[in-house]
């Protein structure tokens, strides 16, 4: 059997997305792979498929428990054999695993990377027949990557010790420049086809948001999404705790997910979201790489993460289905601080020479105000973060919180030459300069203690800005550096400083403006109601074909969205096949689906037609 009757027969799609097709075809003909694609863009296929039609068995290493489960859940709803090796397993089970796995009984294994050093692994491995490994979550391989794990850079070793080395195929969906030659480099790829399949996920609306008040806007916000799933991300254990008690008391069906929970708490309550228990899960960044959750609405951050490449990841984990999926971050200027805080205090790297922890110190501190500033940008969204993966962006693209939010020119040069003047006079007092929260409080003339003990209060712009609200103010410095008028000096304690464009505005009156918008965005509304599926889809029958596929799931003992993806359940109700044969036209339906589940749906979709035509008549 040829690729394309594989794919439509077990993964239900007739054709290939981007980039799918030439690392299937890669992988096939025996060449290393390095495969960088966004969440949701089926990175999985091209090495599932493949190993299909390759003769023994798989390997495909992969970082966390939950990810293996998910995928196994998943291939063998679809009929594929497949197994993981991980500690959830007992001794008695692990080895009745991998008797099995020596039979042939599996066409693909999943494994931890420490998995691989395991004595009786290890000789599993020297007698199967292993044409293929696949790294998934490779980035994981690169001190530079956000989820380094020291773990996988034993993987050449592993392959040393096998006879004969397998091809191998490394994925990702995340990864700039430098990442991906660590990757090539760590994982001792040959000539590997690169394929980087783009980063922009069409139906992903991004948003950032400065509510006066976090909670009341998640509030808000979760109750324009009543049926949806989603996730809330949160800095710290503490934040986690504390919102998640927020929601229960308004009787939001919420769970937690932090380092500080024991092994089963954890696992049941990942359990719970992931089969639709509990709609809202509340974590820090522990939880959801690996996490194959296709019907996941939205995402809010209610916390500004440390990095882009974290925020990226953690957001793609909404829309994965295709639908339309909300990405909202809520900022406030305490999450830099949070986020420096956890930085210095990091303990990831103990083990690495003091020379390199500082390395990546101060590259975790470059990456914070990359981040930052894409939380106070007032350009488009999208554009941000392509450009910082590499890609080239419009700027404007129509579908982000900046594009299609009201935005104005006001002139802010009087604001700008108070400000400027401001820092000005402070570096000729203070030399090694101040920041900018200290300029801001000179400016609307504090009497904090620190302020009155340098002598800010003695300088002639000492309360210039006192009417001024202090976020606003915050706005106006924010503004100014974006455009090159300040620029902000050091890591650890950076201090503001004039740059040569602020002189012609100070001396000479040149006008300073200012994209910001018509309202503050804590004025605005929770957000805008997530779009229509895109395909026309009566609402009534929607409804009809989830009960089926909850009870289905539920008898089966496996997620909802493992039986069928929100967005195959769209094309369904678009379609309302009559037959088999036109059930098998369904996005995301495959032979082994059909014959599991298609008299349901079918039986569902006919009844629902008998009573609109009963209804009309």
């Amino acid at each position: 059997m040829d690729k394309y009757a594989l794919l439509k027969q077990y993964f239900g799609h007739s054709g290939f997305r981007p980039g799918q097709e030439e690392l299937v075809d890669a992988l096939l003909s025996g060449r290393d792979v390095l495969g960088v694609m966004p969440t949701g863009a089926g990175k999985s296929i091209c090495y599932q498929l493949p190993a299909l039609l390759l003769p023994g068995v798989t390997l495909v290493v992969s970082p966390l428990i939950s990810l293996m489960k998910d995928q196994v859940a998943a291939l063998s709803q679809a009929g594929i054999p497949a197994a993981f090796l991980n500690s959830t397993l007992s001794l008695e089970q692990y080895r009745e695993t991998l008797r099995q796995a020596r039979q042939g009984a599996y066409k693909l294994i999943y494994a931890a990377p420490e998995r691989l050093a395991a004595p009786g692994f290890l000789r599993f491995a020297q007698e199967a027949e292993i044409p293929l490994l696949a790294v998934d979550e490779a980035h994981c391989v690169s001190q530079w990557g956000q989820d380094f794990r020291p773990s996988y850079l034993k993987i050449p070793e592993f392959l040393e010790q096998l006879p004969r080395r397998p091809t191998v195929g490394a994925f990702t969906a995340t990864a700039t420049g430098q990442v991906k030659e660590d990757i090539e480099r760590l994982l001792l790829l040959r000539n590997p086809l690169r394929a980087t399949t783009g980063f922009n996920r069409p139906n992903l609306y991004f948003e950032t948001v400065h509510p006066r008040s976090k909670d009341a806007y998640l509030k808000r916000f979760l109750s324009e999404r009543p049926g949806q799933s989603g996730i809330v991300y949160c800095s710290t254990r503490k934040t986690v705790e504390a919102v998640c008690a927020a929601l229960a008391a308004d009787g939001v069906p919420a769970t937690r997910y932090h380092a500080g929970l024991s092994d089963e708490e954890r696992r049941q309550n990942q359990e719970d979201f992931v089969y639709d228990r509990a709609r809202i899960m509340v974590a820090t960044n522990a939880f959801g790489m690996g996490i194959d959750k296709s019907n996941v609405g939205f995402v809010v951050h209610y916390n500004m993460p440390k990095d882009v490449e974290s925020y990226y990841q953690e957001a793609g984990r909404a829309g994965r289905d295709g639908a339309y999926a909300h990405c909202t971050l809520l900022f406030s200027e305490g999450d830099v601080y949070t986020a420096k805080f956890l930085i210095n205090n990091s303990s990831d790297n103990d083990e690495l020479p003091e020379e390199e922890r500082e390395t990546l110190r101060r590259r975790d501190l470059r990456r914070l105000e990359q981040m930052t500033a894409y939380c106070k940008t007032t350009g488009c969204l999208r554009g941000y973060l392509l450009r910082y993966f590499g890609e080239d962006a419009p700027d404007h693209c129509g579908k982000c919180g900046s594009c299609t939010g009201e935005l104005e020119q006001r002139d802010i040069t009087v604001e700008a030459q108070k400000i400027l003047s401001a820092v000005t006079r402070v570096e000729r007092q203070y030399r090694s300069g101040l920041g900018a929260a200290l300029i801001i409080q000179h400016l609307r003339g504090s009497r904090e203690q620190r302020v009155l003990q340098l002598g800010l209060d003695k300088l002639p712009t000492y309360g210039v800005m006192k009417e001024v609200d202090r976020a606003q103010v915050r706005a106006y410095v924010d503004c100014l550096l974006e455009q090159g008028y300040l620029y902000s000096d050091g890591t650890d304690y950076p201090v503001l400083r004039v740059t040569p464009k602020a002189k012609p505005v100070l001396f000479h009156g040149e006008r300073v403006t200012c994209l910001s918008r018509k309202q503050t965005r804590a004025e605005r509304a929770a957000s805008k109601p997530a779009a229509p599926v895109p395909i026309q889809a009566d609402a009534g029958l929607l409804d009809a074909l989830r009960s089926v596929r909850s009870r289905l799931a539920a008898s089966g003992g496996v997620p909802a969205y493992v039986v069928f993806s929100n967005a195959s359940l769209a094309d369904m109700a678009a379609r309302q096949p009559a037959s088999m044969e036109e059930f098998l036209e369904v996005s995301g339906v495959g032979e082994v689906k059909a014959q599991r589940y298609g008299q349901e749906f079918l039986e569902a979709i006919a009844d629902w037609k008998r009573k609109e035509a009963e209804a009309d008549s």
